[in-house]
């Protein structure tokens, strides 16, 4: 993962890894630091929402080859705002496997990232971080040709955001509109939820028939790969309830957690 600090820029070697350490996950922040008197051990883990990039917080339109072809969503400042607004982390982690694959370099995906934060600054919201996988298992470039473990639908960017940002991945939620975003976040254990945008309404009217029904689930039926918790419009509607969820105290044991899919409007018992 590529990271770029907003207190301190990224070394030249930290672009992407041979080996999955922790240096070369693909990390890319703009991000505020806990103070630098304090270990991250020190300071009380944040909740945090990730959030998926392209068909998320901005309109899928393909690769993203040109600084031009971002465009947000206008929603995405306020919803990003609201979880500002709650005390939440909100930490954006992106696939950009066109990196690997020649279409576009990497100092695109750094000016496309400073773009996104420039504008939700703009509109008082703050993004505290940005993490990206370049890699592909058939990358035309050999740099980056490889099985690693920040590649979506794995967790390695989750698990890297918590270590270096000081992140409670135990409260955490994951919004995206594909199945790798809601499969990478069942695999952490955190709440998923899904937007209609983007791929959203396509996987959610070609494979919702495959879900299991909420309540065979709290039944203990197996959870199926690519299901969400719940369904959301839009990121801002996503926000919302993921803020009057944790003010309500949500319960997100993985044993006990109802998936509320044939009815989003559904309220906790």
């Amino acid at each position: 993962m590529t990271r770029t600090r907003q207190l301190a820029g990224p070394t030249p070697d930290s672009a992407h890894s041979v080996d999955g350490s922790r240096a070369g996950l693909p990390f890319d922040s703009s991000l505020t630091a806990p103070p630098r008197s304090l270990s991250l051990s020190e300071v009380e883990p944040r909740s945090v929402v990730f959030l998926d990039r392209d068909g998320t917080i901005s309109e899928e339109v393909g690769y993203v080859n040109h600084i031009d072809r971002l465009r947000l969503f206008p929603w995405a400042a306020p919803a990003v705002r609201k979880l500002n607004e709650a005390g939440m982390a909100v930490v954006v982690v992106t696939n950009q496997s066109g990196v690997g694959q020649g279409y576009f370099p990497e100092q695109l995906v750094h000016r496309v990232h400073e773009r996104i934060r420039e504008e939700l600054a703009s509109q008082g919201a703050q993004v505290d971080a940005f993490y990206y996988c370049p890699h592909h298992p058939n990358a035309r470039l050999p740099a980056y040709r490889k099985v690693c473990a920040c590649r979506k639908p794995e967790t390695g960017m989750l698990q890297q955001a918590a270590a270096d940002l000081g992140l409670d991945l135990g409260s955490a939620y994951v919004v995206g509109d594909s199945a790798r975003d809601i499969e990478m976040g069942s695999r952490a254990r955190a709440r998923t939820v899904l937007v209609l945008t983007g791929y959203g309404k396509g996987n959610y009217e070609y494979r919702r028939a495959e879900w299991v029904n909420p309540f065979d689930f709290a039944q203990g039926h197996e959870h199926v790969e690519g299901q969400p918790d719940w369904v959301a419009e839009n990121l801002l509607e996503a926000a919302e309830r993921i803020v009057a969820e944790t003010r309500q105290g949500v319960l997100k044991s993985k044993s006990l957690r109802v998936r509320r899919l044939k009815d989003p409007g559904l309220k906790d018992q």
